[in-house]
């Protein structure tokens, strides 16, 4: 019973339904839900889907900036996308998710043709390390957010919440337990937004209410052509004050490239 809820309520479902919906609407349920809302990493794919299906000709994402306004209840949820402007090598778009009237999310994305062009003779390649003896999700599951039971992933060193540990870092694998190859992109930035504020490892004890506030995520490489399912994460926390944290990341495939970087600003009440 339980894995047909899950395939029921998949992402590669939900986003299913967002791109064949004529008029940009899905539904998603509690499961995908942090605290009020839902999790950022599926109502910033909402946004990704809705822009998509707005580009004249397909075209890979560049670079994703997402503000996260209002709650997104879980149930039914629409898009308002549209293309600010195509220009030769380059779309933007920018698009909003809707629930319940009201604004809860809003994002812009580049999208980009590839070009022959100079690159540069650094190594972004990194010798990852290994998955077994991490400290799994499943270990720590009362301790976390709903929408972790559709992820594999372990934590490597640092970060996990509520553990009293002062390490301004963590580092974890992470994958999608069903499949979304229909989804490149979006499968990318789900995976982008899994980690919450490296600065709850430090607290002991729950709850430490904290919510992203802005995300921006650039793309190093063409998600469409990431081959695999792991993702190493590295994020770290470069400055907390006055209930507000930022903290930055860098994504690899498992074969150790670098992907994606990415930066949020988060507010807490601890």
């Amino acid at each position: 019973m339980e894995e047909l809820i899950m395939q029921d309520t998949s992402l590669e479902n939900i986003l299913g339904e967002l791109e064949d919906s004529d008029s940009n609407s899905t539904r998603f349920s509690e499961n995908w839900s942090q605290g009020r809302s839902a999790f950022g990493g599926i109502a910033a794919a909402f946004a990704v889907t809705a822009m998509r299906k707005k580009l004249p000709q397909p075209q890979t994402i560049r670079s994703l900036m997402v503000s996260f306004i209002a709650p997104i209840a879980a149930g039914e949820i629409n898009v308002e996308a549209e293309v600010l402007r195509q220009g030769k090598n380059v779309t933007q778009c920018s698009a909003s998710v809707i629930s319940e009237g009201q604004i809860g999310l809003q994002a812009m994305a580049a999208f980009g043709n590839s070009r022959e062009a100079f690159k540069p003779a650094n190594d972004n390649n990194k010798d990852l390390p290994s998955r077994e003896g991490g400290i799994s999700f499943s270990d720590n599951a009362k301790r976390l957010p709903h929408f972790l039971q559709y992820f594999d992933g372990c934590w490597i060193d640092g970060g996990i919440p509520f553990s009293g540990n002062y390490q301004p870092f963590l580092k974890m694998w992470v994958r999608h337990k069903q499949d979304v190859s229909r989804f490149p992109i979006e499968k990318l930035v789900a995976i982008a937004d899994i980690p919450q504020p490296v600065l709850l490892s430090h607290f002991e004890k729950p709850p430490v209410p904290a919510s992203s506030l802005s995300w921006s995520l650039e793309f190093v490489e063409a998600p469409e052509e990431i081959s695999g399912d792991w993702f190493y994460l590295e994020f770290e926390v470069e400055a907390a004050a006055d209930g507000y944290t930022q903290q930055s990341g860098k994504i690899y495939d498992e074969l150790g490239r670098l992907v994606a970087l990415t930066r949020q600003c988060m507010v807490y009440f601890g």
